[in-house]
């Protein structure tokens, strides 16, 4: 359920934040141009589900039905992210004490490599990456379904960027960067 609001917020938020100002056009460049039919993109996506390569793109399959979904989803993607790892960190949770090894997620892969807070997101990220894949342990250990059944890719993080950029209020949007 909290997934469900996080992404109906994510709507919300998009209308507040998006249309009309400086966000636009780099939105449409990097989600897609969110003026094409929704109810018939919607109608595609589940007449024919979605591609088969979702995951080289997107955070999740319902994500590759629409711009807004896109959004939607990757929106409520990074508040998963900000909030897992915000309570992770209270109980002194380290994911880098783990003997988990995971390619680490580097600048070319962001929105906007050269931005000012570059690192610090990168680090967000890849703290993610560490965590999910020792809760996906535990899990695991128990029997049960990973905590966290995704695969970040490339674009995706990109995206989840672009959300903190915007989030952040951050000047200057530029085009997308690599």
């Amino acid at each position: 359920m909290l997934g469900h609001f996080r992404h109906e917020i994510g709507h919300y938020y998009w209308q507040l934040l998006i249309p009309g100002g400086r966000w636009e056009e780099p939105f449409r460049a990097l989600f897609g141009d969110e003026r094409q039919d929704y109810d018939a993109a919607l109608k595609s996506h589940y007449d024919t589900g979605p591609p088969a390569d979702w995951r080289l793109r997107h955070v999740s399959a319902y994500a590759s039905a629409h711009p807004w979904e896109d959004w939607a989803e990757t929106w409520a993607h990074y508040l998963h992210m900000v909030d897992t790892l915000d309570t992770a960190s209270s109980f002194g949770l380290d994911a880098h004490a783990s003997d988990l090894r995971y390619e680490r997620f580097a600048a070319p892969a962001l929105y906007r490599p050269g931005d000012a807070d570059a690192t610090r997101f990168l680090d967000f990220v890849n703290d993610w990456v560490e965590l999910t894949g020792v809760l996906n342990e535990l899990s695991r250990s128990m029997g049960l379904a990973d905590f966290y059944p995704f695969v970040l890719s490339v674009p995706a993080v990109a995206k989840l960027q672009f959300i903190h950029l915007v989030v952040g209020g951050r000047p200057d949007p530029g085009a997308a960067a690599s």
